[in-house]
């Protein structure tokens, strides 16, 4: 697996982080890893990104961002209204195997979810990993209501003849209630897949030392960790 594509079931769910998390895992087992932010919204021009982001959590890591858009908005909105060209699935793509060709691992950062627009003809995530060939990774929510965005999303997968690994919870609660604690035995089952990392909420700010020590420790070693290490009542009411 030289490319990794990571999609959400929605925004703020914590993809960048858990990009991050598995990029200091990587760097930590000696591979060299890129890190690609397909389409960067809602950011200014002399803002640090998500890819930059990244790279202040995990590590010396290449960085590369193929469009930049201020409105924080789907990539082929923000495009449309900025009057900037988009980013279609075939750059996506070629950017990814260009990296791979230098990297152990290429971790391709998406938009949203799996079906954000990209530009105007409709293409998605997706569309760019069927082009890449590339496996895809979906960082999940820890509550209720994720088992039907997981399973919408798998579906997708599915229905684009993607390969999905796994899921990941992009942000697992200090004190996770009931539905919570059922999802974690619930969701592999929701996605057909196995659960693979549960990234505590706050990690983001930990310091970049801290981040990189407790990293692999979230994450299933399909993810370069070795854990994670679910709780003791994990999918008990």
């Amino acid at each position: 697996m030289s490319v990794l594509f990571v999609t959400g079931t929605g925004t703020e769910i914590g993809k960048t982080v858990t990009t991050a998390a598995i990029a200091a895992a990587e760097l930590r087992r000696g591979r060299s890893v890129a890190v690609l932010k397909a389409a960067q919204t809602g950011v200014g021009p002399d803002e640090p990104g998500d890819a930059a982001e990244t790279a202040r959590l995990a590590g010396p890591v290449t960085v590369s961002e193929l469009a930049r858009f201020p409105e924080p908005l789907a990539p082929a909105t923000a495009a449309r209204r900025s009057g900037l060209p988009p980013v279609g699935p075939q750059e996506i793509a070629e950017a990814a195997a260009k990296l791979a060709a230098s990297h152990d691992l290429v971790l391709v950062e998406g938009a949203g979810g799996l079906l954000v627009r990209f530009d105007a003809a409709g293409h998605t995530l997706a569309d760019a990993a069927r082009m890449a060939g590339a496996p895809v990774l979906v960082v999940v929510e820890a509550g209720l209501g994720t088992l039907n965005t997981t399973a919408l999303t798998a579906l997708a997968l599915r229905t684009h003849g993607l390969h999905c690994p796994g899921v990941v919870i992009g942000s697992w609660p200090a004190e996770p209630g009931l539905a919570a604690r059922c999802n974690l035995a619930d969701l592999p089952e929701s996605a057909g897949v196995p659960l693979l990392g549960l990234i505590p909420e706050g990690s983001g700010t930990l310091p970049p030392d801290a981040f990189r020590a407790a990293a692999p420790g979230w994450l299933a070693p399909q993810l370069g960790g070795t854990g994670p290490a679910l709780p003791e009542d994990a999918g008990t009411a």
